[in-house]
């Protein structure tokens, strides 16, 4: 069973992924800080180009242009999916199937953003991000594409020193990190609690006075330390 915020898709070779979609709230997030990025971009760009007249305009419109259509593009297909915005707020644009999105979709999803801003503020894209169930506005339902919440990379135990002890017995998934877990507390409990949790697992800890410190031996071996 998934959530109605998460998309499953099936890659050809059988593997279900799961796509935790982003909703209008935190994309709109997203956009207003890559419009306060390009409006500072621009208006710099303006004030270096205002002394060269007829030039400088030429060269305002040119980067307006820059700012209003390449700059989505190139961030979403160059940095991962994700404009600055985006990367800020944790979101990445990809395709449908979960695949990183191309020059095409990119272009096709940019472009239509005229559309969504019908008739004004926005209020298609909004209106068909609340109506879809993946959350899509006009330019992802026609480039075939969706803003998910990016993987944030796992934060690395923080586990005390022990010498790596490797386990007597084969440990499941959960029982790992149930002995990493046991590990980084260890330091806000009582020596007293904390042999009498290692205690709970004799086959891991062996018992005793050093039940502690053989179990965070355990995590340490658990965490790759040899």
């Amino acid at each position: 069973m998934t959530l109605d915020t998460v998309r499953r898709v099936e890659t050809p070779e059988g593997v279900e992924l799961d796509l935790p979609l982003a909703g209008p709230v935190v994309r709109a997030q997203a956009w207003l800080v890559d419009a306060l990025i390009r409006g500072a971009v621009w208006m710099g760009a303006v004030l270096a180009a205002f002394p060269f007249g007829a030039l400088g305009r030429g060269f305002g419109l040119l980067a307006l242009f820059g700012l209003t259509w390449l700059y989505p593009v190139l961030f979403e297909v160059l940095r991962r999916g994700a404009t600055p915005g985006k990367a800020m707020l944790g979101l990445r644009v990809v395709h449908d199937n979960g695949t990183p999105v191309g020059w095409t979709a990119s272009a096709v999803r940019n472009l239509i953003r005229a559309a969504d801003f019908l008739p004004f503020g926005y209020a298609a894209g909004l209106l068909s991000c609340l109506w879809d169930v993946d959350f899509r506005r006009l330019g992802d339902l026609a480039a075939g594409t969706v803003v998910i919440h990016a993987e944030r990379p796992a934060r690395p135990p923080n586990l005390p020193a022990a010498a790596p002890v490797r386990p007597a017995v084969d440990l499941t998934v959960p029982e790992q990190r149930a002995v990493l877990a046991f590990a980084e507390r260890t330091a806000s409990l009582t020596p007293e609690r904390a042999r009498e949790l290692a205690g709970l697992v004799p086959a891991l800890s062996g018992g005793g006075a050093e039940a502690t410190a053989r179990l965070q031996g355990v995590a340490a071996w658990i965490a790759g330390r040899r």
